[in-house]
């Protein structure tokens, strides 16, 4: 997709004793970066004169393709256990009240809060599934994208790479069921919905973001209701969809077509590399054939899976089998790269009994793999030319803390692996995005501003 960035930096260059390049690891790299914070060339075995030192390896910074941003702020609040057995259902009436609360201003500040945390902890870009659209009475905003706006202008603040995700969502179950009281925030109908979408590319392309849309889930949207979409809609940005996150969703499906929901999407929908299939925790093999063959990418946030106890991805096979997947952070009970990408072995691993699981063979270095694997996945999924140090691509860069004695003593792939595996965030030290420092030394320029502005938000929604 092109880049509508407008010149806004002057050009600069970047010298790494180490970075990870397309082709593996490399020493001397010297990365000079355009007016626009495109990479415009990579050079090892590069003389530093002239250019900025990194303080550490340099890896290219991880694509985030799941937010609800608001959902931060319930973040802890709902793990106190019910009357009765608790799983997403119950866990989704906090949400709704929580939901029920937020003001435009509540939700800027959230997300720019949010969106600076993730940057600290290795992520360059997100992908916000913003389907917080109305009023606390369920009402348009005098202007129909104020909400979808206050996540633009998180993103504008904050300095992180947008993608705008504005979400379909009519019904409250298969079969067009009527919404209830707790979703009035996020319907529309048709209509409404290509008027926004309409609005948000103007909004978008000044914002530099770029702008896809969703389906909420087959529950939220009638077979019509896609189609029609899918006809009116542009054809050239990214489409998510929620799928198979839970085995209560597979019944219900069964129950309305007789098929799991992914068996029917594929045989409705057509799914293929521009789709992002969100969770599909629940795929029996024939599903994950038919994923990994589609070039879809498995929209993964394992943090949030294990929170809500929704299952464990078939993440193994679908690998073997060539599928493309990526992660995402959802509802950010954990706003971390190392979180998702270990939960994700991890939980392999715990149903397996076996270690190393997702490496692609003998010998590997599983950090390496799934890390790599996140990145391709992630930039298909965001649709931006992001996800590796290479001409071309936006210049978004995490650099690992070269002071700290496991990095200092770590080469080429440990370098990964003593991140993911030892050191958490904190060894993340600086973040760039686009050519620009958003994070030096752990610290965001408007820390204090972004910090004071969130804890009123949450103030006021502890409050109401």
């Amino acid at each position: 997709m092109p880049d509508s960035r407008p010149q806004l930096q002057s050009a600069r260059t970047l010298h790494a004793s180490r970075a990870l390049l397309p082709h593996g690891w490399a020493e001397d790299v010297r990365i000079e970066i355009d007016g626009t914070g495109t990479i415009a060339t990579v050079t090892p075995d590069a003389p530093s004169s002239g250019a900025e030192i990194a303080a550490g390896p340099v890896l290219p910074a991880m694509p985030n393709l799941h937010s609800h941003a608001f959902q931060r702020a319930m973040a802890g609040l709902a793990e106190v256990s019910g009357a009765g057995s608790d799983s997403f259902w119950t866990w989704r009436e906090e949400m709704y009240r929580t939901v029920g609360e937020i003001t435009p201003e509540d939700a800027q500040a959230i997300a720019t809060r949010l969106y600076v945390d993730l940057m600290k902890a290795g992520f360059g870009s997100i992908a916000e599934f913003h389907y917080l659209h109305h009023d606390k009475s369920g009402s348009l905003y005098a202007d129909r994208a104020e909400m979808s706006k206050r996540i633009l202008a998180a993103a504008r603040t904050s300095g992180i790479g947008m993608t705008l995700l504005p979400v379909f969502y009519a019904h409250a179950n298969f079969g067009g069921v009527a919404p209830h009281e707790g979703q009035r925030r996020f319907i529309h109908g048709i209509d409404g919905f290509e008027r926004l979408m309409a609005e948000l590319g103007p909004a978008c392309a000044e914002a530099g973001a770029t702008l896809g849309y969703a389906f909420h889930s087959l529950r939220a949207a009638t077979p019509e209701e896609m189609n029609e979409l899918l006809a009116g809609l542009p054809e050239n940005g990214p489409l998510h969809i929620h799928i198979a996150e839970q085995q209560k969703e597979v019944d219900d499906c069964i129950a309305w077509s007789g098929k799991r929901p992914m068996q029917w999407l594929f045989d409705h929908m057509p799914v293929d590399e521009r789709w992002c299939l969100i969770h599909a925790t629940h795929a029996d093999p024939a599903e994950i054939g038919r994923m990994a063959a589609s070039g879809a990418v498995a929209g993964l946030c394992p943090a949030t899976e294990a929170n809500l106890g929704d299952g464990i991805f078939e993440a193994v096979t679908y690998r073997a089998e060539g599928g493309w997947l990526g992660i995402g952070t959802d509802s950010h009970v954990s706003p971390s790269v190392v979180e998702e990408l270990r939960t994700l072995e991890y939980s392999q691993r715990l149903r397996d009994e076996h270690r190393n699981r997702l490496a692609n063979g003998p010998h590997r270095s599983v950090g390496r793999d799934i890390y790599d694997a996140a990145l391709a996945g992630g930039a298909q999924a965001l649709g931006q030319p992001i996800g590796a140090i290479a001409p071309g691509k936006i210049a978004s860069l995490v650099v690992l803390d070269g002071d700290d004695a496991f990095m200092d003593s770590a080469r080429d792939d440990a370098i990964v692996d003593r991140w993911l595996f030892a050191l958490g965030d904190r060894a993340v030290r600086d973040v760039m995005v686009g050519g620009q420092w958003r994070i030096r030394d752990r610290r965001h320029e408007q820390d204090d501003d972004i910090n004071a502005a969130f804890k009123t938000a949450i103030r006021n929604l502890a409050r109401r």
